[in-house]
């Protein structure tokens, strides 16, 4: 070439030089974002949103008169479920292919009672080998680690899917229930249900009445049920964020005592301060939810005579626990409420008051010495846990908790999750004009390298495969979603993002070594001042790149947390103003 130019200096030089063709780049970049942008909102408003309906508004028969068994009617199950419900059975373990779903030998106190002890044994030597998965889908997930993570993070994902989808096939239609006392739920294959949160962390079981059971003690044993445990989903990671899913049959159990719009908000809210609790920094990241809770939660729910602590449970061999919530009930408030004319009870339970109760776990903890006198701490371990070993989190245990060490603490600065700032068109649109960005200068980097080397270009291509040019694709992916999907696939593609790193710290690595190899040559054999300028600058894309990347993290986070809370007062500091629905 006349002038001695690299193929990217000639099309930089060709628009006027750097800083105009950095110029002229940027504008149609932004351009092509508000195109994007505008055919993003024009998609969204053609799209119709179909509201879920009932077995007789979808049928295409409705104008035909015809009858419907009562399990087809919508709503006539859910009030006999809530009635006749005992207890809600976790699954212990992160579900995980070395440490699959598994459940406690021994029936928990609160189903001893409905249960045959030796058949509910075999019943779990059984789940538990359905639960488990086969040695080559863990195989499968070790060779994708290493070639493209987000892709063994789907399949995981998708793994345990199928799980759950197994499990609960298994307890539905292919299990005897011959672990019941209850004749009618063996001959129905009723009185066990299997369920799992949305994000396939967390997997219980729910147990009813058959309604002909012979102990008369357990129908009034029902009513019960608290102090209750919920364990939250997720693990704490930035792909599975802790979050409370209060699902229908957990709504209508608290919605007994308190009203269903508190109660609702109380999840809202704490799941706001849950999505950004780091497993790895477990002890300071929970000190915010705490603080929530005594100020927000607590001082509205007890006027219903209801008290919430955070806890900790099922801690497994491999140090995994299980974060959740005890949901207790002042029993003295609703006695003296419901059952005036009965004083020796609530006297009874008001002289029990103030004694601490201990929970028997491996590390033994006080459960809330400083609970008030308004509310019953007189509550057996058999009512406090239902089954579940645990202990309270408080002030005093809070630094007790155990946590992994953060051995990748440059990467959790780029993926982790954040509060919500509002301004969602506008980060949205930052978003799309990164992503552009992000796709050219990873194209010029390519061309670069490929002038500089066919070895440095292959092995920035494959290091890893599929890592370079993957992020653009679930960017659009990402961008273009509706619906309860944005959220994960926007994860998805931050996961692709973080993952594209890995390839400029190949080229970083490719440039040191051509440089320190052959530049010296180079200038021996052509004395040239603009080829030892090329020499001197092949970092420059790179580390353009490596920026854009980073402040593509930080808007897709922002991103994310847009479109999972809709509500920014959540985050008020001012319960007034948080409970002023």
């Amino acid at each position: 070439m006349p002038n001695c130019y690299t193929p990217i200096e000639e099309i930089i030089y060709t628009f006027g030089g750097p800083w105009a063709f950095a110029i002229l780049l940027t504008f149609l970049l932004v351009l092509v974002a508000f195109f994007i942008t505008a055919l993003r909102i024009k998609m969204g408003e053609g799209d119709y949103s179909y509201t879920a309906k009932s077995a007789v508004g979808s049928d295409g028969h409705a104008s035909f008169p015809y009858l419907l068994s009562l399990a087809e009617v919508p709503g006539t199950s859910k009030a006999e479920e809530t009635q006749s419900h005992v207890h809600r059975m976790y699954f212990m373990g992160p579900n995980t292919f070395r440490e699959p779903w598994h459940l406690p030998y021994s029936p928990p106190d609160a189903i001893i009672g409905i249960v045959y002890e030796d058949a509910f044994n075999r019943f779990i030597d059984e789940i538990n080998l359905v639960a488990a998965y086969e040695w080559w889908e863990g195989s499968v997930h070790s060779i994708l680690s290493v070639l493209a993570y987000p892709c063994a993070w789907s399949w995981k994902q998708w793994c345990r899917r199928n799980k759950i989808h197994r499990l609960q096939e298994y307890v539905k239609s292919e299990y005897d229930h011959s672990c019941l006392r209850s004749c009618r739920s063996r001959a129905l294959y009723k009185g066990m249900k299997v369920g799992s949160t949305p994000d396939l962390m967390v997997a219980y079981i729910d147990f009813f009445l058959g309604g002909d059971e012979k102990r008369l003690d357990v129908v009034s044993s029902i009513q019960k049920r608290f102090p209750m445990c919920i364990i939250f989903g997720g693990d704490g990671s930035y792909m599975s964020p802790y979050n409370l899913h209060s699902d229908a049959l957990l709504s209508n159990l608290v919605g007994q005592y308190v009203s269903t719009a508190i109660w609702n908000r109380f999840v809202s809210g704490l799941n706001a301060q849950l999505r950004i609790v780091n497993r790895r920094k477990i002890r300071t990241a929970l000190a915010p939810v705490l603080s929530w809770i005594s100020t927000h939660g607590n001082p509205q729910l007890e006027r219903s005579g209801v008290r919430v602590e955070l806890g900790w449970f099922q801690a497994t061999a491999s140090g995994y626990y299980q974060l959740g919530i005890v949901v207790s009930i002042n029993e003295v408030f609703f006695t003296s409420l419901h059952s005036p004319e009965m004083p020796e009870s609530s006297d009874r339970t008001r002289r029990n008051m103030g004694a601490p109760v201990k929970v028997n776990v491996s590390r033994q903890v006080w459960l809330n010495q400083s609970q008030p006198q308004s509310m019953s701490n007189s509550f057996s371990r058999k009512r406090l846990t239902g089954g579940v070993n645990g202990g309270i989190i408080n002030e005093g245990t809070l630094g007790s908790l155990d946590y992994r060490r953060d051995y990748l603490f440059p990467l959790s600065l780029l993926l982790q999750n954040t509060r919500p700032i509002g301004f969602q068109e506008a980060v949205q649109l930052l978003m799309c004009t990164m992503l552009l960005g992000d796709f050219v200068i990873t194209l010029l980097t390519l061309v670069h390298f490929y002038w500089i080397s066919v070895g440095a270009f292959l092995v920035i291509l494959l290091m890893p495969p599929l890592s370079a040019l993957s992020p653009f694709l679930a960017g659009l992916n990402a961008i273009f979603s509706r619906g309860p999907k944005r959220s994960s696939l926007s994860r998805i593609y931050a996961l692709w993002n973080a993952t594209s790193i890995v390839n400029i710290f190949v080229a970083f690595i490719c440039g040191l070594v051509f440089y320190c190899l052959f530049s010296s040559q180079l200038a021996t054999l052509v004395n040239n001042s603009s080829l030892k300028r090329d020499d001197n600058e092949w970092w420059v894309l790179p580390l353009i790149l490596l920026l854009v990347k980073a402040l593509q993290e930080g808007l897709v986070n922002w991103h994310i947390a847009n479109v999972e809370i809709q509500d920014l007062s959540l985050f008020t500091p001012d319960p007034d103003k948080f409970w002023a629905m």
